[in-house]
């Protein structure tokens, strides 16, 4: 259907009965159990003669994590006609808690209040069904629709203008500037932010880090000595010399000789690095998150100029480098000679089906390892670990997990056993080691026995991407923003100690 008519149906059905009609202080009130980005909770008092967007979100989404930079756009837009209020209401147990909430409007750069809408309190008020979800409400606290899902970035710069016009014309707009107290302003600068994914190379004795939120890759020798920066740190997309080339919110990382090959996750794109002579280019992607309709894409594709859609995770498999596409609930592959992209695994439905590879399907992938047969998939969203062949022939099949809303903390058998969105796997010695994210432990999953069990206890904080070398593993450790490392043989657990390595020059306080 048309976008507009989209717009009138959900003005029509989605909201509450008789929602347009309520006034300021008839709105579901704004009480959850705490605010971020702000000095004091806000009341519909306080945003009378603003346009307001309310933004109903849960941190682990990648539907909400797209809707970020539309938002942002709109902000800078109208900086002093419209608020965005983020209402935070959490899908897994972690995600009720203050805390790593906070990491999240820290990670993501939110420059607007969030409210830990933690029993979701105000998502029934508003009637919302799904993530994400937005909510526009005009100066005189009356909502003016609903909308569900990403992509609505000119529905909503289109209604937006139209309520300033009007309210401008009415005088009941208030223009007044209204700067928030942010969390990141009263944090000092630290060497890494939030590193998602890392990459341990032992010929070398080179540590490759996804440095994500200062946007750039930080190389450092195995004892953490620092070697190189890739990346000024400004968040964009342009290559060039390493050290001028930007990145946003880099993730998966892969080494092909001299070439070392980046997840570009903001920019939808495939980064590769040219480690002898130091340049920056793109192999896949425009800086442009992709349609849906490639998730169909009925062959492979020339990679220069395709489009992604948040690639979070690679892996490097003889000629082929697999992709775990988050954005499209898929699994990638190119082909480094061919220089050709194409769907893998999943039929781009986000949810927990095994069968053949294309007909299955996946919900955010974002971690990948092999055996060197089959192919092991940190399947986030279903809390899951998925295995399929790397022939591509045979079926995906699932380890643990068991759907969309299964998950928790439990060790033993299959199927019983539960993770709580687990972002990243390490084949070792039989088994995979598991990043229990959600539960910030280290669990080991056995396919011969078929159980998963405790390995190393919560000496982290959300841990997201596990490499190992030279008999240690390394972990990012992303809300701690730190790399641990474990001795695989005795389970020893030590920071790295950092060494050389500066925050971005434009961060340091």
């Amino acid at each position: 259907m048309p976008r507009l008519a989209a717009w009138l149906l959900a003005v029509l059905l989605a909201l509450p009965t008789g929602c347009g009609r309520l006034s300021a202080q008839e709105l579901p009130p704004l009480d959850g159990s705490a605010w971020l980005n702000t000095a004091k909770p806000l009341t519909w008092k306080d945003l009378r003669g603003k346009v307001v967007v309310l933004d109903f979100w849960t941190l682990c989404c990648i539907n909400c994590i797209h809707v970020m930079p539309d938002l942002a756009k709109l902000e800078a837009k109208y900086p002093n006609q419209l608020v965005v209020i983020g209402i935070h209401s959490p899908k897994f147990d972690n995600e009720k808690d203050m805390a790593s909430i906070k990491k999240a409007v820290l990670r993501y750069e939110l420059a607007h209040p969030v409210l830990n809408d933690s029993e979701r309190k105000v998502w029934d008020g508003f009637g919302i069904r799904s993530w994400p979800s937005l909510v526009l409400i005009d100066p005189e606290g009356k909502p003016v629709g609903q909308l569900s899902g990403e992509g609505n970035y000119e529905i909503l710069d289109q209604e937006i203008g139209k309520l300033v016009t009007k309210h401008r014309a009415n005088k009941t707009l208030d223009e007044t500037p209204r700067p928030f107290e942010l969390e990141r302003d009263k944090l000092p600068a630290t060497p890494l932010a939030f590193p998602g994914k890392l990459l341990a190379d032992e010929p070398t004795g080179r540590l490759y880090i996804a440095d994500s939120t200062h946007h750039r890759v930080v190389v450092t020798d195995l004892t953490g000595a620092a070697k190189q920066v890739i990346g000024s740190g400004r968040a964009g997309f342009k290559d060039g010399p390493a050290a001028e080339a930007e990145f946003n919110d880099p993730q998966g990382l892969a080494l092909d000789g001299q070439t070392l090959y980046v997840a570009d996750r903001k920019n939808h794109a495939l980064r590769a690095v040219d480690l002898t002579a130091g340049t920056v280019r793109t192999v896949a992607g425009t800086g442009k998150q992709s349609g849906f309709e490639a998730r169909r894409a009925a062959g492979p594709v020339p990679a220069q100029g395709a489009s992604l859609n948040s690639p979070w995770d690679l892996l490097k498999v003889g000629p082929s480098l697999f992709i775990a596409m988050a954005g499209h609930h898929q699994i990638w592959k190119l082909d480094l000679a061919a220089k050709t992209l194409a769907p893998f695994a999943g039929d781009g439905r986000e949810d927990l089906l095994d069968g053949p590879p294309l007909g299955a399907e996946f919900a955010q992938p974002s971690g990948l390892t092999t055996d060197g047969t089959n192919l092991y998939v940190a399947d986030s969203e279903t809390s899951s670990i998925r295995k399929l062949p790397l022939s591509g022939d045979g079926r995906v099949e699932t380890l643990v997990g068991r759907g969309l809303f299964a998950f928790g903390d439990v060790d033993g058998a299959f199927p019983n056993s539960r993770l709580q969105h687990a972002l990243a796997v390490q084949w070792h010695d039989g088994k995979l080691i598991v990043a229990d994210t959600y539960n910030s432990k280290l669990k080991l999953l056995d396919p011969v026995t078929k159980t998963l069990s405790a390995w190393v206890g919560k000496e982290f904080d959300e841990p997201a991407g596990l490499s190992k070398a030279g008999g240690k593993l390394y972990v990012a450790d992303t809300n701690a923003s730190r790399v641990r490392v474990v001795d695989l043989a005795t389970k020893v657990v030590t920071t790295l100690e950092l060494k050389g390595v500066e925050p971005p020059v434009a961060l340091k306080k």
